[in-house]
């Protein structure tokens, strides 16, 4: 279980290092491009777009040819489309490039976490899905690094690079040993999406990929604004991604101890009082803080939210691969839509109104959430 935990981690770190790179660039794409907030925030939600159209064939792809399968081939999309994206020269190929990234993503997402769930004891399963958050979280923290090299030495050697590394880890994929595949249809999938604990759990994944899509276009250009170099905008990124990475596995365990939703409602009134200090902030010195309570706070949803879905799976007879097709559906349509609208909101209303947005949301779903115990969700014990 070991070893293929380390090869499902260092998958989804890759992936989250190809995402979180362009946070750095931006504002020289920004400026390169002329792009508006709003064009801005397309650009950024372009991966998750394409997360978002290959969740479900990246579900299927995973149930009915088996976890490494999905992983392999998404793990060539992702270095094709690295390719293309350190030689792009307009933003239409900047746009179509991070499309099929997070097209890839997906796919090697689904086979990765499939792959790890159908490894791993049931008592166990938040603390493994929350080690594997923790590495994507790793990749967040490594993605602005990596664009503030790319911004130093340019984009080409850099993303050729990280295509050499996608082959790599093919390569250890098709050493691992594989998982089973698993019966799915379409038919399965809407049985599914008519469980309230499956739409619950796809919720809590959404709001979290809406503020982090978010605060990857405002922030940014915000501390460009202000002065700010882009190694010092990755060391935002990197600070708090570095704590975050050590949260997710404790979360996770926690969430085996005491029911899924008891971390979740903590989180939640917590994102509320981030999301609001957000609206408020009008400069660096208060904005960076409240970066770093974000990443807390809002990524304390994965691990709980993500475990409650693979239980509710196994309840459901859903297949676990078609289950993180949901999930990947769920992130991208999150962070799809908070760069764009967020972007879009700023661009007509200022930075505060898209932030307290999030606020009110987030206050709405804690709401909604008192009217279920926080035991409720409990850990399944192995027949």
């Amino acid at each position: 279980m070991r070893r293929l935990l380390v090869l499902v981690c260092s998958i989804v770190l890759v992936d989250t290092v190809l995402y979180a790179a362009l946070v750095p660039l931006l504002p020289r794409y920004a400026d390169e491009f002329d792009l508006s907030k709003g064009g801005a925030g397309v650009l950024v939600g372009a991966y998750a777009a394409g997360a978002f159209v290959g969740a479900l064939p990246g579900g299927l792809a995973a149930a009915r040819y088996g976890p490494r399968r999905a992983v392999l081939f998404g793990l060539g999309l992702l270095g094709a489309a690295s390719l293309a994206f350190g030689f792009a020269g307009d933003p239409w190929t900047l746009g179509v490039a991070r499309f099929v990234q997070g097209f890839g993503s997906a796919l090697s997402w689904a086979g990765a976490l499939a792959w790890l769930v159908a490894g791993t004891p049931r008592e166990r399963r938040g603390e493994m899905l929350g080690t594997a958050i923790g590495s994507a979280i790793f990749g967040a923290l490594l993605g602005p690094a990596l664009g503030a090299l790319a911004e130093e030495v340019g984009p080409r050697p850099v993303f050729i690079a990280f295509a050499g590394v996608a082959v790599v880890l093919g390569i250890w994929a098709l050493r691992t040993p594989a998982a089973d595949a698993e019966s799915a249809s379409l038919a399965m999938l809407t049985r599914a999406v008519r469980e309230p604990q499956v739409l619950g759990a796809l919720w809590l994944m959404v709001l979290p990929a809406l503020i982090f899509g978010l605060l990857a276009v405002l922030v940014p250009l915000e501390l460009d604004a202000a002065g700010w170099a882009a190694a010092a905008i990755a060391a935002v990124w990197i600070g708090s991604a570095g704590i975050e990475m050590f949260v997710a596995p404790l979360l996770g365990r926690f969430s085996d101890r005491r029911g899924r939703l008891l971390p979740v409602r903590l989180a939640l009134g917590a994102a509320v009082l981030v999301a609001t200090g957000l609206a408020l902030a009008d400069r660096p010195a208060m904005l960076v803080p409240l970066v770093v309570a974000a990443s807390i706070a809002f990524g304390a949803f994965w691990a709980p939210a993500m475990a409650m879905l693979a239980d509710t799976a196994d309840r459901i007879g859903l297949a676990q691969g078609l289950a993180f097709g949901l999930m990947n559906a769920a992130w991208g349509t999150g962070n799809a839509v908070g760069p764009a609208l967020g972007g879009a909101l700023a661009d007509a209303a200022g930075d505060a109104l898209p932030y307290a947005l999030m606020a009110v949301i987030c206050a709405t779903t804690l709401l909604g959430l008192q009217r279920i115990g926080t035991r409720l969700v409990r850990v399944p014990e192995n027949p």
